[in-house]
């Protein structure tokens, strides 16, 4: 009796999953662009409002031109790095530090340089003048809030007015507090010279190379003596003014 020969039983092919793996990958890629897509067409991906504070001088519109932004640029692609960066080439600006705010939001912090001294332009407008030598026509209500001295009869390119303001930069601000106006007086010795006309009523007299140094002096004068005239340039001298009944007797005489 033959026996009848038993075939191998074949298994059936398993289904493919590398084929189906690639086209999930596929379907997750194109879904995240089409959020991307989404994201950088909606309102999100923009910029929607910038604020700026710090600024006493500088107006808001002249630090939005410096950043080179503007509400509905791209918020994503808008470096706080660079934008600090072009603020920074403002003369009047010492400091810039922007943040950025999820969504939209830029926030934009300045510290100018310290104002040193006022002066008034051609115009009769006032005019803030920067430790870093910049300037800033302002207004009057900003200067009546600020202890700083006038500076008078100077020209408009004068390398002394520019010299002192340096040096009125370099100075504690509570030391020029009573300095009320600064005048130039050349000499031939002292073409630096200055008179300085004090907020209790002294005149002083001296040089602008020599202003830091005597700046102390100045101050211990007025704590200590009765007004009058103080020169400070080789010598140190103090003649106090006259009073009036002294001068009144002095006519009669």
């Amino acid at each position: 009796m033959q026996t009848q020969a038993e075939l191998p039983v074949l298994k059936e092919p398993e289904p493919k999953k590398k084929s189906n793996a690639k086209l999930i990958a596929i379907l997750v890629v194109l879904f995240i662009a089409l959020l991307a897509i989404i994201f950088f067409n909606s309102s999100l991906s923009k910029i929607t409002e910038v604020e700026v504070t710090g600024a006493q001088f500088v107006s808001s519109t002249e630090i939005m031109k410096h950043t080179g932004i503007a509400v509905g640029d791209s918020f994503m692609f808008s470096s706080a790095r660079k934008i600090e960066q072009s603020l920074l080439q403002n003369s009047s600006i010492q400091e810039a530090t922007v943040t950025k705010q999820f969504p939209g939001k830029l926030k934009i912090h300045v510290q100018e340089y310290k104002v040193v001294a006022f002066e008034l332009d051609d115009n009769g407008d006032i005019v803030a003048l920067l430790s870093s030598g910049a300037s800033i026509v302002t207004s009057s209500e900003r200067m009546q809030i600020m202890d700083k001295p006038i500076l008078t009869g100077w020209d408009a390119e004068d390398m002394n007015k520019k010299e002192l303001v340096k040096q009125l930069g370099t100075i504690d601000s509570s030391l020029l507090s009573d300095i009320s106006e600064i005048s130039p007086i050349p000499s031939q010795a002292f073409p630096d010279r200055i008179l300085i006309y004090t907020r209790t009523k002294f005149e002083v007299v001296t040089a602008i190379s020599l202003l830091p140094e005597k700046i102390e002096t100045i101050n211990g004068v007025i704590e200590t003596q009765a007004p009058g005239r103080l020169t400070l340039l080789l010598a140190d001298t103090f003649v106090p003014f006259p009073e009036i009944g002294e001068e009144e007797n002095a006519e009669t005489e």
